[in-house]
């Protein structure tokens, strides 16, 4: 069996094409559902909005690379895990908090900075992380990864959707009342069609190479799911918040991650595979929550957000 390293997806220019544009359709239709108002509403409660975004950008990625040095993976699946915490957080995570009786409100306010937050922040979790561990700084050598260029493409992926998205929905309402459930609908299904395509044309890498990376995913999934929730009731943020803060750390935008990783990095076969995974993944792992959440009674919270 070939290094894991050597395994090429695939996945053609044509279909990074594709995957490029229904991020930007999926984009679009969630800021589509946005409101200046709803920004509005999440700076009333700054506390929770600061805890939720903190948790994604800074304590989530930092904690990557304190388990990337506890488990010591290969470099390319250390480096694809660092990226993938590095991602802004997964539109489906507004879907689990609203299904967990969480604060739906904040969750679409941390999502939606913590996109235009990833504009930023994402390049420079990456090469600050990276650059910390000789194995992923060898591969950021290898194939020169220009920050600069990350930038302008999460930029062009997350910012030019989702501005043109808050322009429809803030100066024609009615438009964006009209096109929101068919947008919506059409392109998570578009989306999720691909996503099985491109499951089933790479399955037998992952029956193959699964098993290095299924535990690593469940255990980093599991972390970001854990810390989330932990930070927001450490700083005392209500029950329903902490909720959302979870969901909002755990569920990451690994198509995003895809697009970058066959854009700067080859298809890199560790990273693209534990990408790809966490994809799959974070979806049962947001459902088995979410239901145990619904089944659950909001407990009474302390003060907070």
């Amino acid at each position: 069996m070939m290094h894991i390293d050597q395994v090429q997806l695939n996945f053609n220019p044509q279909a990074l094409l594709g995957l490029n544009l229904i991020l930007a359709l999926v984009m679009f239709g969630v800021a589509l559902d946005l409101k200046l108002s709803d920004f509005k509403q999440a700076l009333r409660t700054p506390k929770a909005l600061a805890i939720g975004l903190f948790g994604h950008h800074i304590l989530f990625p930092a904690g990557t690379f304190l388990l990337i040095r506890l488990i010591d993976p290969l470099p390319s699946i250390a480096l694809g895990m660092l990226l993938v915490s590095s991602c802004p957080a997964g539109h489906i995570s507004n879907f689990f908090t609203h299904r967990a009786g969480g604060n739906a409100a904040l969750s679409v306010s941390i999502s939606t900075l913590s996109t235009a937050a990833a504009v930023f922040m994402m390049p420079l979790n990456v090469a600050f992380w990276a650059n910390q561990d000789a194995g992923m700084r060898a591969i950021m050598h290898d194939f020169s990864l220009d920050p600069v260029a990350m930038l302008i493409d999460v930029g062009i992926l997350l910012g030019a959707p989702l501005g043109a998205g808050l322009f429809i929905s803030h100066r024609m309402s009615r438009l964006a009342a009209k096109m929101l459930k068919p947008m919506r609908i059409f392109s998570l299904g578009v989306f999720a069609v691909f996503v099985t395509g491109a499951l089933l044309a790479n399955w037998k890498f992952f029956l193959a190479y699964g098993a290095m990376v299924v535990g690593i995913v469940f255990v980093h999934n599991a972390c970001a799911l854990g810390s989330g929730y932990g930070l927001a009731k450490l700083f005392g943020l209500a029950e329903r918040d902490s909720r959302s803060v979870a969901f909002e750390t755990g569920i990451q935008n690994s198509g995003l991650g895809l697009v970058l990783i066959f854009n700067f990095f080859g298809g890199l076969g560790g990273m693209a595979i534990v990408t790809a995974w966490w994809g799959i993944w974070h979806i049962f792992a947001g459902m088995a929550l979410s239901t145990y959440w619904m089944k659950k009674p909001l407990l009474a919270a302390k003060a907070g957000a």
